[in-house]
Parts: C-alpha cells; structure tokens; sequence
C-alpha cells in the first residue's frame, strides 16, 4: 500500500512558507480520496499528520461549527480536544450558530459545547468580532469553517474580523484550510463600494473570489484589508488543485447552512442568491432544492425557460417550474454542471433582471428600507438597484465590472497556494 504524504508548513507567520513532506506512521494515517496529485488531506489532517506541532505550547482558541471535521468527519474540536487537552481553552462559532441550523440573520447566544465542555462564544451575537475579554485565555486561534466561495456569505467576514482583533490583541491566527466548493478558477463578479462594506461584504474581492479561506488570509495580510495584521500561519491541505469538484475531494458535504444543503448549492447560491435579495420572487428558499429556481408572480414559466435557453448560456439548462410554495409563483428551474465554467454572476445578472423585467418592476416596488439596504450590501455597491430601475440591459450591467475581475485575478496569483 503506498505510503501517504502529507504537507508540513512551517509556523512562519508571514510568509505561511511550504516546507517537505512527511510520512506519520501508517497506523497514524487517515484515509482520504485519491485525485491527480496524490492523496487528498484537509488543513486539519495535515496539522494532524505533523502531530499538531503549530499548536504546540499554546493555549488555543477555535472557530468551529458543524462543517470544522476532518477527513474521517470527526470535528475538528474533538480532534484538538484529545490532542491538546486542556490548551484548547475556547471556542468561538458564526452565523447559523455551533450546529448550523440557525436560520440566516438570526442572532446566535454564546453557550457551552457539551461535547467538550468548553464555552462557545458567539460572533454572530452581542458582537461579531472577538472582545478582548474573548481572547484573553488563548496565544492563538485557529480558524476552521467550510466556506461556500461567494463574497457575501459571512464566514469569510468573521474570519477577517477575527484575524484584526488577533493582531490587536497580540494573538496569532491559524487557518487550517479547506476546498472552494465552487472551485478556484472561477474569478467573477463586480468589485465592493467601500461605502458598502457590511458583513455581507466584508473584505474587497470579486463576488466570487475563487480561493480558499487561507489565501484570502494571506492576500488580506499582504494587501492590509484589516486594520491590523496579526502572526499569521496557514495549514495547507495536501493534493488539492484549483480545477478540483467537491466530489473529486472525496469529502462529506457537511450542509453549512440550513439553505445549502449540498456541495453544488455553493453554485446556485451564486446564481440566485442576488435575485433573492429582492421581495416578490422565488428562488426556492423553503423547498429542498433551495436556489435552484429563478420565478416571480405570474410569469410564463414555459416561455421564460425557452427563452433562457436560446440564450447559450454555457454550462445551464433551464426548465419550467411552478411553485408549490408560493401559489401564483412560476419560472425557471436550473441545472448547473459544476465542471461548467459558467459566469455565475453573469448568469445572476440575467436572472435578476429577466424577472423584473416580466413582472413589470413588481420586485423593486415591493422591496423596502432593509430590504433594498441589504440588496446593496450584498451586491457591494447601489448600481445594480439603479440598473434595474432605468432598465438597463443585462449585457451592459455585466460588461462593466469584467475588467475589474480580471485585474483581480492577476492580483491574486502571489497569494495562491494550489
């Protein structure tokens, strides 16, 4: 049986430098997926493999919910628990709470985990960047959440607000890596208004990024995205590459949140997400293929689906659909193949307005105060409201902020890590 090998980093904060391989012992290997560059391991496997040495001495923090498990599925704050004993000294969980199932925008209550005990503090609570108070028993915090790829969804945005109260605490800050479901290629979408920064839109990045939470970090610290930067080391995983699936890691998907429920939801989140965001619609929210549906009241769902394919878009089939949910509700639903290189906010932008368009303006009527601040928020900027109010074409809207993702596709290639 061949022998695996996994990464060792070193625990050089700003650089997060690759050192060699190693092999642990066999009885101490986990098993994993194989793919094209060898065995597939997750950050955690591999800080694992090393025998947990970057923690070593420390008193730890973590940032955890239901998604942070290693290969086997195991959590990652059982795996710490037994490594480290009583140095894992806190934790710390997002949105949707330490088991996921909180609904979205619902406050979270800080709580003890009863798995190990220890008190899980809330950053998505009383606050959403870690107090003093928070991290006065630990020297470091690890970060270890399943991420989806899009800019708005909020992991990202406590990771980047954890990693500035690191630094100014004097903390050092670990990010054990995980897989872009969506993948890393893909780099699509417009830029963030900084008079639109929220926590929907937290660091300056396309809507989709493209990378891995640990070169978000890296790129964050180099480019100074928060206000201060702390000692940061990054625990790669090992056998990854940009081009991967979700199902070519061999992983569990472990739903990140109520509303995505798989692996290929990471897409269609993309792809609807923004039309969401506007009252008077359907996306699917409630059925369980939520995202997977593009609708509004009263539009011809043979029709608009016709009409979607004859546009070609790459990597999309679109077929009619009526709400059982939503009586009077019908439109289009989507098949994304996730080895597509489909625009996915391209395609956000064509399904936003195509059902503004066939409702005769209902959704931006419809939507009020909050409503329309949070479409913003999460689009970055107020463009596209305005864009859909003077009835500008989706082609235009879509070609401005191309240049943008191209330039930032180019700036990110010294922070890739895969």
């Amino acid at each position: 049986m061949r022998r695996r090998q996994f990464l060792q980093f070193s625990t050089l904060a700003a650089t997060g430098t690759m050192a060699s391989c190693v092999s642990p012992a066999p009885q101490a290997a986990p098993r994993f997926a194989p793919n094209s560059q060898g065995p597939f391991a997750l950050g955690i496997d591999v800080l694992a493999a090393n025998n947990f040495s970057a923690l070593r001495g420390k008193r730890v923090g973590l940032i955890t919910n239901q998604t942070s498990a290693n290969g086997r599925g195991v959590p990652t704050r059982v795996v710490l628990h037994r490594a480290l004993g009583p140095t894992l000294t806190t934790l710390y969980t997002p949105e949707h709470g330490l088991d996921g199932k909180e609904p979205a925008g619902f406050k979270v209550s800080s709580r003890r985990d009863p798995v190990t005990g220890l008190i899980a503090h809330s950053l998505y609570g009383a606050t959403r960047k870690p107090t003093p108070a928070m991290l006065a028993n630990v020297d470091a915090v690890c970060f270890d959440l399943q991420d989806i790829g899009s800019r708005s969804y909020t992991y990202i945005s406590t990771m980047a607000l954890a990693m500035e109260a690191c630094a100014q605490a004097g903390k050092e800050f670990i990010v054990l890596d995980r897989p872009n479901p969506i993948g890393g290629i893909r780099v699509q979408g417009p830029p963030l208004d900084p008079r639109w920064k929220s926590f929907v839109g937290q660091i300056p990045v396309p809507y989709l990024h493209g990378m891995t939470a640990g070169e978000l970090a890296r790129m964050g610290n180099a480019r100074g995205w928060w206000s201060a930067r702390p000692r940061l080391t990054v625990i790669p995983m090992c056998g990854y590459n940009r081009a991967m699936t979700w199902r070519e890691t061999g992983l569990r998907w472990i739903p990140t949140s109520p509303n995505i429920p798989r692996a290929d939801s990471s897409l269609y989140y993309a792809a609807t997400g923004i039309l969401g965001g506007l009252d008077g619609v359907d996306i699917g929210i409630g059925t369980p293929r939520p995202f997977e549906y593009a609708g509004g009241r009263a539009i011809n769902p043979q029709q608009f689906a016709a009409d979607l394919s004859r546009m070609g878009i790459a990597g999309v089939r679109f077929s009619p659909y009526h709400s059982t949910r939503k009586p009077g509700f019908a439109g289009a639903a989507l098949s994304i193949d996730p080895h597509g290189s489909t625009d996915l906010i391209a395609l956000a932008v064509i399904l936003t307005s195509e059902v503004v368009r066939r409702t005769g303006g209902a959704p931006l009527r419809a939507s009020k105060g909050d409503t329309v601040t949070l479409f913003h928020k999460v689009w970055g900027s107020d463009s596209l409201w305005r864009d859909l109010n003077a009835g500008r074409p989706a082609r235009d809207i879509i070609g401005r902020f191309q240049g943008y993702a191209r330039s930032f596709a180019a700036a990110r290639q010294p922070f890739l890590m895969y």
